[in-house]
């Protein structure tokens, strides 16, 4: 049988593909002689007929373009796909910055800056949606300290 056929025959028993099959050059009288898929096996056995080890994708420029994107590159407006609010939806943001800012009052209560009566005021303020930020909760605590009742 030629080699062709052989080589078919072992890629199907190997169950890799053709370009995976390697044939011992020196030893192909001994190939061209298999004739039934059981000499394939023996020769697969005695090691004439082996399989290649499979190739795989590098991951190289792929880490670095990560590493770039870490650092803050390639995020740029050509880059983008999805909008604003697929890149990050507002609940998230929403839920990023509500427990931030409770955080924030429950460190100020535990520390004793805060009594009950004004941390549950704060409390509500920030679920009402009072401040778009912690620097603006900060800002209008020191006001309230202060006196001062512009909010």
């Amino acid at each position: 049988m030629g080699v062709k056929t052989v080589r078919r025959m072992a890629a199907d028993i190997l169950k890799v593909g053709e370009s995976r099959v390697w044939i011992d050059p020196e030893r192909l009288d001994e190939v061209e002689d298999a004739i039934t898929r059981g000499d394939v096996r023996k020769l697969i056995g005695l090691g004439i007929v082996r399989k290649l080890p499979g190739k795989g994708n590098s991951r190289g420029r792929w880490l670095e373009r990560v590493k770039k994107r870490r650092k803050g590159r390639r995020r740029g407006h050509g880059s983008r796909k999805g909008g604003k609010d697929a890149r990050m939806p507002r609940k998230r943001l929403w839920i990023m910055r509500v427990r931030a800012q409770r955080r924030y009052i429950r460190l100020l209560r535990e520390k004793g800056y805060l009594d009950r009566k004004e941390y549950r005021y704060l409390y509500r303020r920030i679920k009402g949606g009072s401040f778009h930020s912690l620097r603006a909760l900060r800002s209008f605590i020191r006001m309230m300290k202060e006196g001062v009742r512009s909010a």
